[in-house]
């Protein structure tokens, strides 16, 4: 299995070349498996992609991902589907009779150069390196990037024989290294998710490049970290050009060995900004001796102020709509497959639905996506809330060391820090602990020269300025037969932030979680819903009775929370996640392979997320005929330009009423309008339309029954 195209591309360049080769060792690789870390299997009998997961081999291996994880456990044993007995306080208890699997391709490297690197973009459950039987390292990070030094064992004129060794499952990783937590997910599936490439260039090396937008001074400050991989000094000068502009550092003299970083300003009078509706996007090349390289950034700021409670982009106020992104569940998918590697599909889940949705943002939580789906995001214009794979809760934080904490925080932070797109460092999921909050936050956040905000679950805000996630789930009071919710409270409610999250705080708040009533792709009730069904529709309800009453209360809540302007940003979860019996949440898709929404979703949903958006507060399923009342409709502009136009309210088919409306950029204002009922029983529908010069209009709409 050589990489023979790459003996003539690599031979052509490194005749006497500099600059740097990247080569991708992405394709089918051999993948054997074994229960002890250090005996390599005798047989690579079965093919498996990279990147991609091992339960895609071929042929496949049994029980692959099979794991039972400490939060999984923990909650089932609070829902008695467990005795306590069952508890565990290491990662979990695996399922299957192997610790790891090992991954095994040949490649012919060509000319020599004095720096040749292996990076694994992304791997889990732990990385180790083997190259022609020389063990050249192990990285424990599973959601970041590893670098190997692999010249010392490399045949540069001949074949070259590559193992990396993986966990099978989260317990191959010490336990003070986190390997992800989640109290829902079933199955835990290793693999190489991310890319794999050889890097061969010059000396010194050039390890990092960090682009920092400095709006203000319409410029980017550059930090280069070099390395100097030979026995003897060398004195190097970072030169970096962007379009027409051009700077350089300082020369730096670096001993043998030494790692040093410099920093450069290259002023870039009239650089176009980036934002989710123009994403613009620029190139930095930055040269060192005999190393170069390519970053892509953009030009953008964001940050939060508790002042206002509200998020900025490039210094004006920007409102978040969107949704998450739990990938790591849909690895669990049956429909998985390859498709979270495959661009066209991934394009398609990133920017045309996204688009149609009239979102412009994403949290990607619980697991990391791999760095094809940030490129994408950069382009297409979304803002991504970028989630450390960490949910304990409140009740019980691994004993995770805080030095192993500091250096994934870290690795995790320069693989995205370059990315526009990636606008929110989040530390956590609904966590509380003392270690990320007072500890690893402040230790690593002073690394991201752009000062990026940081969300950190359920504990209050580390930074001033930092936000705080709400997760208001007012329909889970519907699994307990002594509470209630109902959508007619709205119409006495604030929108304000709950206080299961991150309280006492007065900072900004995004409310990234809300809903509670998940069903499967084929409209059945999740083990967190079923009550919450049964106490709104009946036991003998259709699965399109959930799917219409999921759209309609789904759009009736995001309005809701946008309406009431309360929360800098509003995402509902979840876009995509894992869809199989017994799985605790759900996502919208008829068709997931295609990436076919469910129609009432795509109908309603889609309209309570327009920058314009409008909100009936009237909630009441009946109403008497022929009676006149009173109804509050509010309207929110999420845009810097001013929304002019006639807002119209009407029982379709009935009475009616328009009124002229003039609200300013980002603006906010309530109309009370008066209505009449429809006089003939039976059911009507309550419809409010805004149309405000050339966008297109809004809708807001409520089901009643007329009585007489």
């Amino acid at each position: 299995m050589r990489l023979t195209g790459l003996i003539l591309l690599f031979g052509a360049v490194c005749a006497g070349a500099t600059g740097r080769l990247k080569v991708s060792l992405n394709g089918d690789w051999q993948v054997g498996e074994s229960v002890s870390a250090g005996e390599m299997p005798a047989s690579f009998a079965r093919t498996v992609p990279v990147p991609g997961l091992t339960n895609l081999a071929v042929p496949a291996f049994p029980d692959v991902d099979r794991f039972d994880g400490r939060e999984f456990i923990q909650i089932s044993i609070r829902e008695k589907l467990l005795p306590e007995s069952a508890r565990v306080f290491n990662a979990g208890v695996p399922r299957q009779q192997r610790n790891y699997f090992w991954y095994r391709r040949s490649f012919r490297a060509g000319g020599k150069r004095p720096v040749a690197m292996l990076r694994v973009a992304k791997a889990q459950f732990g990385t180790a390196v083997w190259l022609n039987g020389q063990k050249v390292g192990e990285h424990l990070g599973c959601f970041s990037a590893g670098y190997f030094d692999v010249a010392a064992a490399m045949k540069w004129d001949g074949d070259n024989d590559l193992v990396i060794r993986i966990g099978a499952h989260p317990a191959a990783v010490p336990e003070w290294s986190p390997a992800g937590t989640d109290f829902e997910k079933y199955k835990w599936t290793p693999g190489i998710y991310d890319n794999v490439d050889l890097i061969f260039t010059g000396n010194p090396y050039i390890e990092s490049v960090q682009v920092a937008p400095r709006l203000a001074s319409s410029s980017a400050e550059i930090e280069t970290v070099l390395v100097n991989r030979s026995g003897a000094a060398v004195t190097v000068t970072a030169v970096h050009f962007i379009d027409q502009w051009k700077a350089s550092s300082e020369p730096v003299s670096l001993k043998p060995g030494e790692r040093r970083s410099v920093r450069a300003v290259v002023r870039m009078p009239g650089a176009k900004l980036w934002t989710p509706e123009t994403p613009n996007l620029y190139r930095v090349r930055t040269s060192a001796g005999e190393d170069s390289m390519e970053t892509r950034f953009g030009m953008r700021e964001f940050r939060f102020d508790t002042t206002t409670k509200r998020a900025y982009l490039n210094g004006k106020p920007y409102f978040l709509r969107g949704s998450n992104i739990t990938l790591h569940r849909f690895f669990e998918d049956p429909l998985c497959k390859r498709h979270p590697w495959d661009e066209a599909w991934v394009r398609k889940l990133l920017v045309e639905g996204p688009k149609r949705m009239n979102w412009n943002s994403f949290r990607f939580c619980i697991g990391p996506a791999p760095e094809m789906w940030f490129d994408i995001a950069d382009e297409a214009g979304l803002l991504i809330q970028n989630e450390f794979f960490i949910w304990n809760g409140r009740e019980y934080f691994p004993p995770y060391r805080e030095s192993e904490l500091v250096t994934q925080y870290s690795e995790w932070m320069r693989d995205h820090w370059n990315h526009p797109s990636v606008a929110i460092w989040d530390a956590s999921n609904e966590t509380d602990t003392e270690m990320l909050r007072e500890r690893v936050i402040p230790a690593v956040r002073k690394l991201d020269l752009s000062n990026r905000p940081w969300d950190n679950g359920y504990s209050v805000p580390t930074g001033v300025d930092d936000p705080v996630e709400d997760h208001p789930y007012l329909f889970s009071a519907l699994r307990n037969p002594a509470r209630s919710f109902a959508m007619t409270d709205l119409e006495q409610m604030t929108g304000a932030k709950t206080t299961n999250a991150g309280h006492p705080s007065a900072h900004a708040v995004i409310a990234n979680e809300y809903g509670w009533l998940w069903v499967t792709r084929d409209g059945t009730p999740t083990p967190l819903t079923e009550k919450v069904y049964e106490r709104l529709l009946g036991k003998a309800a259709t699965a399109e009775q959930r799917f219409e009453l999921y759209a309609y209360y789904l759009a009736g809540l995001t309005e809701f929370w946008r309406a009431h302007r309360n929360f800098a940003g509003v995402l509902h979860f979840t876009w995509l996640t894992c869809s199989y019996p017994g799985v605790k949440t759900g996502d919208h898709w008829k068709d997931v392979e295609k990436l076919e929404l469910e129609p009432n979703f795509a109908d309603w949903v889609r309209e309570s997320f327009k920058p314009l958006g409008v909100y009936i507060n009237f909630w009441r399923p009946e109403l008497k005929a022929g009676s006149t009342r009173t109804y509050p409709v509010m309207m929110v502009n999420d845009l810097e330009a001013p929304a002019r136009g006639r807002l119209k309210l009407e029982w379709v088919g009935g009475a009616s009423k328009e009124i002229e409306f003039d609200l300013p950029p980002y603006g906010a204002h309530t109309w009370q309008v008066v209505l009449e009922t429809p006089r003939a029983a039976g059911p009507a529908l309550l419809k409010a339309t805004a149309q405000a010069g050339g966008r297109e209009a809004t809708v807001s709409r409520r089901k009643v029954e007329v009585t007489q």
